[in-house]
């Protein structure tokens, strides 16, 4: 399998040079020429023996001539650039071959066709009729030569062309000459005219280190060779003749000279009108040769490390929206200081592909250090978790986004956390506790749900938490006392609009069609209450409401600020802070990065997405209306009790247990009771997060069965205390 992808096996393939051809031309000289003069007499039995000894000749100097050159040279047909393309096919970046020189691969069908019916009238009209010689034009070639005296047009194919191209001569003679005509009948023997000509398009010289029209195209024209005007196809045509003396920036003069030769000789053969070629003549010509696009350069450079075999690599993001985001990113690296830098990371929901990968607003900024990925760099994510503290505690049952819950000084022990501000707002709706980022409500919840639980919760879904060394997860991690990537973070926020699943990321699309098999974050409901909240979350100053659900979060010291946010099918992360991890004095989440993540979410060209829909089952409802236990939240220290009633335990069922789904006499599964004892009354069954009812006077009820698998049962008894127990149904 060749490099672009054509199979050589598929074609003939013949070994140069045979040295039975010379036992057999001898033989049948021996049985026919000779024997066919045996009888005649004088001059033209003479004459007879010499041709035969010279065609003898003739046949052995060419055999030994073609045994001479030795298998046909296709190896540097494998030598060409690594390209990086998006999700589209469109050029991300390409990488320079270990020699400096640029050969990006090419077909003809990825060529403008005005070029290619150029390049066949000047240089080998009858491409598609010669086998590699075309006798009509080096009879042509020579009459001309000889007649003027120099050369005027050269009789070489196509086929001959790229037979120089690949065993480059210097010195130009008839031997070489003679060994390119060969070689054009190999060509044309082993491969088919397309393949021939795609060769050709991807090896071409064109001055300096650029070989194949895709190279030049890009470098010259800043655009791939797909839509060409008529003078750049005649430039392009024009320069490989003698790329070195023709390159437009050193002899700019000689090119536009040679491209106007071949815009007048294409209007005298009629294959362009005078009309056209005049104003094609009258077209400036480039004056510079441009950058080769690097767009996405962390994510390319991690892709080629990772799959170094591969000369053409497809990731799955969006080119235009990825030069949209880097664009983003520099202007607002640019407005927040020298040495600040911006990390931006775009996935969508439904199939985990990564869309855009901002590692830096400059890769080449040594100042920023534009060369570190921070959307891999391990920082702090502020109060980015808070999300899934209140996530958990919706899971759980024991709070509901209209519970009520204290903003107020408390201490755990030596750990006192206060608000960013610096104040209390009181009691205040679970949803606003969220929304306005209060750090006491935060870390009650935390104290509640439990740090070990959310960080195995976490990691179970995907993201990497780092800790310091030999420290276990504490209440600190809800504020930020933990490491985690701009990357893992917006994997796990993705899971909210996903309805509580998460999908490992892709970044390159390979030939593993290999389902991912999603994680669990958290119950659906729960997903959906968290989502639900942090959309009504008030935008940045000149922001519209409503738009997007997202969190912001700013680490301790002003050295990070953060912004996640989702809608029904992308979602995006902003980071901004130094590399070196030195603090940003006034930087915050909500005035530094948020007001970029909603012009990123602006820059991917559509209206937000809705958000699913309230699963079936959720409890929606105002805080009056809530079931007692719900209405308002209490923390651990509060659910011991000093009187004589015993907290809720749940007797039946038993937490572990195993209930076999019954069957009544509906053929549906039997409901399963649940018992308890102790608690105060009223109390509340909860499934899975979701209401299921209250306790009778006897402190049982019926629930009706979620189905196979594992489920939570909570019972909240009407002081907050609650017990949980964790069955599976089989």
């Amino acid at each position: 399998m060749r490099a672009d992808g054509y199979d050589s096996s598929s074609v003939r393939s013949r070994e140069s040079g045979n040295p039975g051809a010379v036992k057999k031309g001898l033989r049948w000289l021996g049985k026919n020429w000779v024997p066919a003069f045996a009888g005649t007499n004088g001059p033209l039995k003479r004459t007879a023996l010499v041709c035969g000894a010279l065609a003898a000749t003739v046949i052995v100097a060419a055999t030994a001539f073609i045994i001479t050159l030795g298998p046909l040279p296709t190896d540097p047909l494998k030598e060409i650039s690594t390209t990086v393309v998006d999700r589209n096919g469109k050029l991300l970046r390409a990488y320079a071959m270990d020699d400096g020189r640029w050969r990006l691969p090419v077909k003809a069908a990825q060529v403008d066709p005005t070029y290619l019916k150029l390049l066949l009238a000047f240089e080998d009209k009858r491409f598609y009729e010669h086998h590699g010689i075309d006798p009509l034009a080096m009879t042509r070639a020579a009459i001309q030569l000889a007649s003027t005296g120099h050369i005027v047009s050269g009789g070489s194919t196509i086929s001959m062309q790229l037979a120089r191209l690949l065993e480059p001569r210097r010195k130009r003679s008839i031997e070489n000459k003679l060994r390119q005509m060969v070689r054009a009948v190999e060509l044309e023997h082993r491969f088919s005219k397309d393949e021939i000509l795609d060769d050709y398009l991807t090896l071409a010289p064109f001055g300096g280190n650029l070989e194949g029209i895709r190279a030049a195209s890009i470098a010259y024209f800043g655009k791939e060779p797909k839509r060409l005007t008529l003078a750049e196809a005649a430039l392009l045509v024009a320069l490989p003749q003698s790329p070195e003396h023709r390159r437009l920036d050193r002899h700019p003069d000689a090119a536009r000279l040679a491209r106007d030769r071949v815009l007048e000789r294409m209007v005298e053969e009629g294959v362009v009108s005078r009309e056209d070629a005049d104003r094609a003549l009258a077209e400036p010509l480039p004056k510079f040769r441009k950058e080769m696009p690097i767009l996405a350069p962390h994510a390319t450079d991690q892709a080629v490390a990772n799959d170094k075999a591969d000369t053409l690599i497809h990731l799955t993001l969006d080119s235009t929206l990825q030069k949209s985001l880097e664009s983003l990113a520099y202007d607002r690296a640019n407005a927040l200081g020298p040495d600040v830098s911006v990390a931006i990371f775009a996935v969508d929901n439904e199939s985990g592909d990564v869309l855009a990968h901002v590692g830096s607003p400059d890769y080449f900024n040594v100042r920023r250090a534009g060369q570190v990925d921070m959307t891999r760099a391990i920082r702090s994510p502020g109060s980015t978790l808070k999300p899934f503290i209140y996530g958990l505690a919706f899971e759980d049952g024991f709070v509901n986004p209209e519970s009520l819950i204290d903003d107020r000084p408390i201490r755990f022990g030596t750990y006192a956390p206060e608000n960013f501000d610096m104040t209390f707002q009181g009691t205040v709706p679970v949803r606003r506790a969220l929304q306005q980022s209060l750090n006491v409500p935060a870390i009650e919840l935390l104290d509640r749900v439990g740090a070990s639980r959310l960080s195995a919760r976490l990691k179970q879904a995907g993201a990497d938490l780092v800790l310091p060394k030999d420290e276990a997860p504490g209440l600190a991690m809800g504020l930020g006392g933990v490491g985690v990537t701009l990357a893992d973070l917006v994997k796990v926020y993705a899971g909210l609009p996903r309805l509580g699943t998460t999908l490992q990321l892709r970044e390159q699309i390979t030939d593993d069609t290999a389902e991912r098999e999603p994680r669990r974050l958290m119950d659906k409901v729960a997903a959906w209450q968290v989502a639900n909240v942090l959309s009504g979350t008030p935008p940045p100053e000149n922001a519209p409401h409503n738009r997007i659900a997202f969190k912001t979060g700013t680490s301790y010291g002003y050295r990070d600020a953060w912004s996640i946010g989702f809608d029904g099918r992308y979602t995006i992360g902003v980071w901004v802070g130094r590399p070196d991890g030195a603090p940003v004095p006034g930087l915050v989440g909500r005035t530094a990065a948020a007001p970029i993540l909603f012009d990123a979410f602006a820059r991917t060209g559509k209206l937000p997405a809705p958000l699913p829909k309230a699963p079936k089952g959720t409890l929606i409802a105002s805080t009056a209306k809530l079931p007692m236990p719900l209405r308002r939240f209490r923390p651990l220290g509060q659910l011991v009790r000093n009187d004589n009633d015993r907290s809720p335990h749940i007797e039946f069922p038993l937490n572990g247990s195993r209930i076999d789904l019954g069957a009544d006499g509906d053929g549906k599964a039997a409901p399963i009771p649940v018992k308890v004892a102790g608690g105060v009354m009223p109390m509340t069954v909860m499934v899975n997060g979701v209401a299921a009812g209250d306790l009778d006077g006897r402190r049982q009820r019926l629930i009706e069965s979620p189905g196979p698998g594992f489920f939570r049962v909570t019972v909240m008894d009407a002081t907050g205390a609650a017990d949980t127990v964790v069955v599976r149904l089989q």
